[in-house]
């Protein structure tokens, strides 16, 4: 079944409808301004092993599987005190 596409605005006006679709097994993109925002998806029946969530990211793309043995890494680097916290926060900010 391949997914049907919807703009956020109707999205929210027919969500009952779209929930209803979604537990039947159709996928919902949801764009916002003729872009991609979200997808709605089924959930899993079951919940789902380490493993298999990560190959699912994997499919997705949104990941890599390793390469090599974590033991090849060279070891991490000190950092002076709260320095990778300030470089997360403004990493944060910057989006």
């Amino acid at each position: 079944m391949r997914a049907r596409t919807i703009g956020v605005r109707d999205a929210k006006a027919q969500l009952s409808r779209l929930l209803r679709d979604v537990q039947r097994g159709r996928e919902w993109v949801i764009t916002d301004h003729g872009k991609p925002a979200a997808r709605l998806v089924p959930a899993p029946a079951k919940r789902l092993s380490l493993e298999e969530r990560l190959r699912r990211l994997e499919e997705m793309g949104l990941v890599e599987a390793p390469r090599g043995n974590a033991r090849d890494l060279p070891p991490p680097f000190p950092l002076k005190n709260g320095l990778a916290q300030r470089w997360l926060q403004e990493g944060r900010e910057a989006r």
